[in-house]
């Protein structure tokens, strides 16, 4: 009976095996790191220099011919690193059969993931900082706008827009800062380790962590290329992330309904309907939460796949990119797309201050001012809970006087909700007062965050100097 299985099952499982569609990203530091990995060979007498010099002009004619779309990508070789080393071999001739001295494929895809982090991980930063000045920017201008705060979806206590954006930002602040932290972690070079066990040749590890901006050379071999840490961790990160712009997202979604009213969609915010003429859906934020899903499936997948695997290296670890790189597009595209949206989306501040101006969010204003005169608080909280379910609905002033009249004249002035937000001074709190002090501070670490973001950048440039630079 002729077999009905698919080609590519058919052809022994090489489809099955390939990794190149996934680990093609890595190219351009496969290269880079290989071309150090020769200039170490040189140094250390394994290679000679007329070698190392053919072999690394090799490296970079590659790195020309994928640039410019023309590198001759071949199917039947599984992955980038054979690809790029067949071809080595084509335009060089033998001396690309001296590329692989002391190195396998093992610490070899472990370098790159390692540097193709650190890569991500300044992209993904340089967009999420941008976000939070936009965040901070926005509410410098919004310190006095009144704003329903809320708990379990109800209106609970009057804050301010602007004290609502910065809760945002250092939800996106303590995101930065973790993301920096991962990639400082992951700044070991695992290069030297070898398949498990190092090598008998004189290699110099310590030296090619120096030349690729690593802080240290490993450990550990059989940890060294084993290790997925760093890929978790920034899978962790970025659902975080992706769950942080999530609830950010359904703000957008509830605020921008005709219940809510507090903002306008833009075209940029989303689309109309195609029936009903007078829709316009918060689309991007809608998107936004549905992303959180997709990224933190992505973090599982690669937890289930690391979950059972004996030391050192196993196959399982070709199925570790994929999710990362996924995980990192996504985030990439969501917070462009929450950046551009925000810029159109349009506040309706009367339509918050009237919901802000609902007397019954200051209750608990009243319960204070008791305790300030004297009460224990749990019988003030008694006492406002009983004004409050008697009056139904006629809550203000005049009613509070004859109710508590512990009060006195100071019933007038605590039903004034923007004086209600002012006295709210404690720090972290939402007065302008206490929000200045916030805008001021979160400005201070947006800049403090300047040094780490150039040093970072440093060192992703020695990819491309590497890359580029002429053989000396």
């Amino acid at each position: 009976m002729a077999s009905t299985s698919p080609s590519y099952v058919r052809t022994g499982g090489g489809e099955f095996l390939r990794s190149l569609d996934v680990d093609r990203a890595l190219a351009r530091v496969d290269l880079a790191g290989s071309i150090v990995h020769t200039e170490m060979l040189e140094r250390v007498g394994l290679v000679s220099k007329e070698d190392a010099r053919r072999i690394i002009g090799g490296l970079r004619a590659i790195h020309r011919e994928i640039a410019h779309g023309s590198f001759p990508w071949r199917d039947d070789l599984e992955d980038v690193h054979t690809n790029i080393e067949v071809r080595l071999t084509q335009l060089i001739g033998p001396a690309g059969g001296r590329l692989h001295t002391a190195r396998s494929r093992n610490d070899q895809v472990a370098l790159d993931e390692r540097l193709y982090l650190r890569e991500v991980v300044y992209g993904t930063t340089q967009l999420l900082e941008s976000f939070q000045r936009m965040l901070v920017d926005h509410a410098a201008g919004e310190q006095g706008t009144l704003l329903p705060g809320y708990t379990h979806l109800q209106r609970a206590q009057p804050v301010s827009l602007a004290h609502h954006l910065l809760a945002h930002f250092w939800r996106l602040e303590r995101d930065l800062d973790r993301l920096l932290a991962t990639e400082r972690r992951a700044n070991v070079s695992p290069l030297g380790a070898g398949a498990l066990a190092g090598s008998t040749l004189p290699i110099d590890p310590a030296w090619v962590a120096r030349r690729l901006g690593f802080d240290r050379a490993f450990e550990n071999s059989l940890d060294a290329v084993s290790d997925r840490d760093p890929f978790a961790e920034l899978l962790f990160d970025l659902a975080l992330l992706a769950t942080h712009l999530s609830v950010l997202g359904e703000e957008w979604v509830l605020w921008t309904t005709a219940e809510f009213g507090f903002a306008r969609a833009g075209e940029r915010v989303g689309s109309g309907s195609s029936l009903m003429p007078q829709k316009r859906n918060a689309d991007v934020a809608e998107l936004a939460r549905a992303k959180a899903a997709r990224v933190t499936g992505d973090l599982v997948t690669l937890l289930g796949t690391l979950k059972g695997i004996p030391l050192a290296y196993d196959r399982d670890l070709q199925e570790d990119k994929a999710p990362v790189r996924d995980a990192v597009r996504t985030i990439d595209l969501t917070l462009a797309a929450l950046a551009s949206a925000f810029e159109d989306l349009a506040f309706d501040r009367t339509r918050m201050a009237e919901a802000a101006s609902d007397p019954a969010l200051l209750a608990t204003d009243l319960a204070e001012e008791l305790v300030r005169q004297g009460t224990p608080f749990r019988e003030a909280h008694e006492a406002v809970g009983a004004y409050v379910r008697g009056t139904e609905g006629s809550i203000g002033s005049a009613s509070a006087r004859r109710a508590l009249p512990a009060l006195r004249s100071a019933a007038d002035s605590l039903f004034d909700p923007a004086h209600a937000l002012e006295r709210r001074a404690t720090p972290g709190g939402p007065s302008p007062t206490s929000v200045g002090v916030q805008i001021d501070r979160a400005r201070e670490l947006l800049a403090a965050h300047g040094p780490s973001l150039s040093s970072l950048g440093h060192r992703v440039e020695l990819i491309e100097e590497l890359l580029n630079e002429e053989r000396k």
